[in-house]
């Protein structure tokens, strides 16, 4: 019974902020055309606003983003082109990324820094998975090939462990940008500010939940090392 309910656990604490997320960003996608423009064009006009012309809006199929490098506020296709509550809220958080990189916020650059690093340690730690089950055959030394396969799974969670740590970073995209943003300009319907906020904390926690989503991963190898 301990088990099982251990069992639950994890499953909630891997499946449940993303569901969540997915739901809040769902429910508020509804009516598509709530607003008069379309996440692209606010986004343009709050980037406009505070002098950040350079800044680009570009469409992506890679997820709602802000590319610090590329100095680009990217959407997906429904926010870009979407009239919804979903799409003005988030791309009023891209909008707050693009805000923090041009106040020289150093979490942001810190993340931008610990993200591209960590592309490397997964890599590494995929390596070290699919090598670990034939070093302990080659040497015969079988905890050489457990302690392998535990640096493995490690290097696998360090984008979870990334995202954990820059959570501030999106707060206060979502809540110390986006929304006075919305709130000076006078974008939103008096009464989707509750909702607005909500999809803005969703906004905040989406890496969050799909790097939890990714932790499937090594359940994946946990599973095909044991067979």
């Amino acid at each position: 019974m301990t088990i099982i309910i251990i069992i639950v656990l994890i499953l909630a604490i891997v499946f449940g902020p993303g569901l969540w997320v997915k739901r809040v960003l769902e429910k508020y996608s509804l009516p598509a055309d709530r607003y008069a423009g379309t996440g692209a064009q606010l986004a343009r006009h709050l980037l406009n606003k505070h002098g950040l012309e350079d800044v680009a809006v570009e469409r992506t199929p890679e997820g709602d983003h802000y590319d610090p490098q590329a100095k680009a506020v990217r959407l997906t296709d429904d926010k870009f082109d979407g009239k919804s509550l979903t799409a003005i809220t988030v791309a009023a958080h891209e909008v707050g990324h693009a805000l923090q990189d041009s106040d020289g916020y150093t979490p942001l650059r810190v993340r931008g820094q610990l993200v591209r690093a960590s592309r490397w340690v997964e890599k590494l730690g995929a390596g070290v998975l699919l090598v670990s089950p034939f070093i302990g055959i080659l040497t015969r030394v079988p905890y050489l090939s457990l302690v392998m396969f535990v640096a493995g799974m490690a290097t696998l969670g360090t984008t979870t462990m990334i995202h954990f740590a820059t959570l501030p970073t999106e707060f206060d995209a979502s809540f110390k940008r986006a929304l006075p943003l919305l709130d000076q300009y006078r974008i939103l319907k008096p009464t989707d500010r509750p909702h607005a906020r909500r999809l803005l904390r969703a906004a905040a926690l989406t890496y969050v939940s799909a790097s939890l989503m990714s932790l499937l991963n090594i359940a994946r190898w946990w599973a095909i090392l044991r067979r």
